[in-house]
């Protein structure tokens, strides 16, 4: 299988909608179903994140359910993988210049309808320009009555926000641009909805042209560590696992909660936008080492304990969560069903975690087989290069710059 994808176009189809960290590259799904997805009818995405899977199931004419528990990632994936009726769309297009042209030109009726948000530290973030600019889109979305048009507008507004704001558009975590850059940066946050919101339609327009557009893509809340619902996903139902989970805790890989905290807390999905972070998998702290499935797994967190137990603590937190999440999963794979998880083996206080040979030990404790597993360097993916994984200030460790693709298959009947 040729997984030699440098410089190639990852973001034809809708999967350019919205940027998000740590995105499988659609290359990647892509070749991994047209391997192991030859004649399948439902696939399932335990960590959709912004729904890359997804989109190829789709793209693929598969069924397929996604879970996660970030807001702002479903609606990501959900509109991503939802057809909309092209001439309705545009309509609600041509509706939004209108409205917008009466502000720039100063036909302005209805100033009191204009609310802003409110939330904790919005001034630290965005302009007063740009809050009022977001506030005016945000009310006619706000208004908009079909629910797929609406949650259209609002991935576009989403990635008009993060564009817009002062964060550094380089960085998963949440920091603010230097005073230099602040005094230099006068986003037009107008032009970029419109530009994105043109963009996004081109690539609905290709989705469905296709696409068979009876395929049923449904996108779910539930944490995989915890459950999965057998309403939703009946056990043994399944036919392929295709999904690239967390590399790691939140709180020191990619902090998905903080990427997305200006968009879930501007859109009202959540509070406290920050707080995802602790809900995700490793977010609760275990309180001692624990043993597991994994002679690999064991002996490398008692290296890391041996240099910092409180980090090989953060290790047990994530490998229990991950565990727990294979273990649900593996219930709904059917027999002889597939599952290929695309993971890369982080680096914690110079020890560097075997994550797919950990993958492989997980999935081999719940009755699965090793099929093969696959290299390949990590090159348009984004990605933190380097961390200061031994902890001493200023020394930094390149980290996650291959992947590796884990196959494994379910044996039984």
């Amino acid at each position: 299988m040729n997984l030699d994808f440098k410089n190639s176009h990852t973001t034809y189809s809708t999967h350019g909608f919205h940027t998000y960290p740590a995105k499988m590259i659609p290359q990647v799904a892509k070749a991994l179903l047209d391997e192991y997805g030859k004649g399948i009818e439902s696939l399932y995405d335990p960590y959709c994140g912004s729904g890359t899977s997804l989109v190829e199931a789709k793209l693929h004419n598969i069924n397929a359910i996604g879970s996660d528990l970030n807001p702002l990632a479903r609606l990501i994936a959900k509109v991503k993988t939802t057809p909309i009726e092209l001439q309705t769309l545009d309509l609600h297009l041509q509706d939004f210049y209108n409205y917008l042209f009466n502000y720039r030109f100063g036909f302005r009726t209805n100033e009191n309808s204009i609310i802003v948000p409110t939330f904790k530290n919005i001034d630290f973030w965005f302009s007063r320009t740009v809050k009022k600019d977001l506030s005016i889109i945000s009310c006619f979305v706000d208004n908009i009555e079909n629910v797929d048009i609406k949650e259209f507008f609002q991935v576009a507004l989403s990635q008009t926000i993060r564009e817009c704001s002062w964060t550094r558009k380089n960085e998963f975590k949440l920091y603010k641009m230097s005073a230099n850059r602040i005094r230099i940066f006068k986003p037009d946050t107008f032009s970029t909805f419109e530009k994105i919101l043109g963009k996004n339609r081109n690539g609905l327009k290709s989705l469905m042209k296709e696409a068979d557009n009876d395929v049923n893509i449904s996108i779910n809340s539930f944490n995989s560590s915890n459950y999965i619902s057998r309403r939703i996903i009946p056990d043994e139902s399944i036919d392929m696992v295709l999904t690239s989970p967390p590399y790691g805790d939140s709180s020191t890989t990619v902090a998905y909660g903080q990427f997305s905290a200006l968009a879930n807390q501007w859109l009202g999905f959540m509070e406290r936008g920050r707080g995802l972070d602790n809900e995700l998998m490793g977010g609760k702290k275990a309180g001692r080492i624990q043993n597991f499935n994994s002679l690999l797994l064991n002996d490398q967190i008692r290296e890391i304990e041996r240099a910092d137990r409180s980090r090989a603590l953060d290790v047990v937190s994530f490998y229990r969560d991950y565990y727990s999440s294979i273990r649900n999963v593996s219930t709904k794979v059917r027999p002889g069903g597939y599952a290929c998880y695309v993971v890369s083996n982080r680096t914690v206080r110079g020890v560097q975690l075997g994550t797919g040979e950990i993958t492989k030990d997980f999935f081999e404790a719940h009755g699965f087989g090793h099929v093969e597993t696959l290299s390949r360097n990590i090159s348009n993916k984004r990605m933190p290069k380097k961390n200061s994984a031994s902890g001493v200030k200023g020394k930094k460790t390149p980290l996650m710059n291959k992947e590796l693709i884990v196959v494994m298959q379910k044996q039984g009947r």
